[in-house]
């Protein structure tokens, strides 16, 4: 009975050789696709002159009507690796059912599956209403790729909970047997700041074991801070979110496995995310049940698992694909980004920022210039087929998910990917002990 076993690790060491070469190869990939783009000409009609024929990247300024129209006949290029699929999981609490719609919106794409989540904290009401959009939602209803958690969690965001939901959802997505590549967590003040073809085509040229993930070994202030306090989360037990309890004894850091420490924001991959929740090792529980009474456990679990596991310890990039403003010294919680935000926002090339308020004008800045997204409707794609003559709205009609269009996003998210991977920082920055 053991021979299997050891057959299958034996493959698994054979297969992680060759996962340096693979980075490698989508590094020289990606590297040549942007070289390409970046250097096209400039036509009389200030349009590019795309070498890509069966996928034109969209102008800075061009309109989204302009974008979608008249591509009713799709044609996949033979010569592009199959694009990605991506599993969302959106969370809110009360009074975030508006946002997690809108965000919705603008993350929608057909290839991808979305979770979203309102925490027990939520009326019943506003939980209903937003199963109620999506399930009146036509596009939702033909794709069958948006669900919304229908028995809630109590979330205590500093305590526990909030890692016992992720992994709620994530074990959901798994269980739904739907196809995905990485599983990307997102709050209710998150918001995209490229479309989803732009960053499904970048994916699309990188190995599928690569884990997005900022992290550290370095954990500074939060040894004394956040790892050697005693923690209870009233959460785990009780049904009205309260305060955590503080222990008054103080406890060692622990022998047996490195404490890593990071952003709460993460990419990761399916079988890293198989590895937490079905666990074939112990790790993922022995570290999941040391994280129950840390404080900001998000910003830990993930990262002390990965770091600690001989298999999965290599694959990681050390970047959370989020655009995020700090105070100096760092608080509890991030700035507020704004319109005076938007440009070092669009320059960094991550295709996720955060924290906004609710309907801040920025969000429409981000809707009209980066995402063609008009209000209340999706974010076009190249599966929308249908005509916008008459401001109608082209994604009404849905054609093969699996044609992309990518624009100026894919270019910025391109070169963000490009500087992650490169030889001087991608190794150089993995779960540096």
């Amino acid at each position: 009975m053991k021979k299997p076993l050891h057959l299958c690790m034996g493959f698994a060491a054979v297969e992680r050789k060759w996962f340096l070469p693979l980075v490698a190869s989508s590094f020289v990939s990606i590297t040549l696709f942007l070289a390409a783009t970046l250097s096209l000409g400039v036509s009389s009609h200030g349009k590019n002159s795309s070498i890509f024929n069966l996928f034109p990247l969209k102008e800075e300024n061009e309109t989204p009507d302009l974008y979608v129209e008249s591509k009713l006949i799709q044609v996949p290029s033979l010569n592009m690796p199959s694009p990605p699929r991506l599993a969302y999981i959106i969370s809110g609490t009360k009074g975030d059912g508006d946002r997690m719609k809108r965000a919705l919106q603008a993350l929608y794409h057909p290839r991808n599956q979305y979770l979203l989540h309102l925490d027990l904290e939520a009326p019943p009401r506003e939980r209903v209403e937003l199963a109620r959009y999506v399930r009146s939602e036509p596009t939702f209803i033909e794709a069958g790729n948006v669900h919304v958690v229908g028995k809630a969690n109590l979330v205590t965001y500093k305590g526990p909970t909030m890692i016992a939901s992720t992994l709620h959802a994530a074990a959901i997505l798994l269980k739904q047997g739907k196809e995905w590549d990485w599983f990307i967590n997102l709050s209710a003040s998150d918001y995209p700041l490229i479309p989803q073809d732009d960053l499904l085509h970048v994916l699309s040229y990188l190995p599928r074991d690569l884990n997005f993930i900022e992290h550290t070994s370095d954990i500074g202030w939060k040894e004394f801070q956040r790892a050697k306090p005693i923690i209870v989360d009233p959460g785990l037990s009780m049904l009205v979110k309260t305060d955590l309890y503080w222990v008054t004894q103080r406890r060692a850091l622990p022998s047996s496995f490195k404490l890593f420490t990071g952003s709460a924001w993460v990419a990761l991959t399916r079988p890293f995310v198989e590895f937490c929740i079905i666990g074939w090792e112990n790790l993922p529980r022995t570290v999941l049940m040391y994280y129950t009474n840390f404080v900001s456990s998000p910003e830990g679990y993930f990262h002390t698992v990965i770091c600690n596991s001989r298999e999965f310890r290599n694959t990681t990039v050390n970047h959370d694909l989020h655009f995020i403003m700090w105070d100096n010294p760092p608080k509890q919680h991030p700035l507020s980004l704004g319109i005076a935000n938007f440009e070092n926002m669009t320059e960094s090339g991550a295709p996720f920022a955060r924290k906004f308020e609710k309907d801040d004008p920025v969000l429409d800045r981000i809707d009209k210039e980066l995402l063609g997204r008009r209000e209340g409707r999706l974010t076009p794609g190249g599966w929308c087929l249908g005509s916008s003559i008459g401001g109608r709205d082209p994604c009404t009609v849905m054609g093969d998910a699996s044609v992309l269009t990518p624009g100026p996003g894919a270019r910025r998210f391109g070169e963000l990917i490009l500087n992650l991977l490169s030889p001087e920082k991608f190794r150089h920055n993995q779960c540096v002990q």
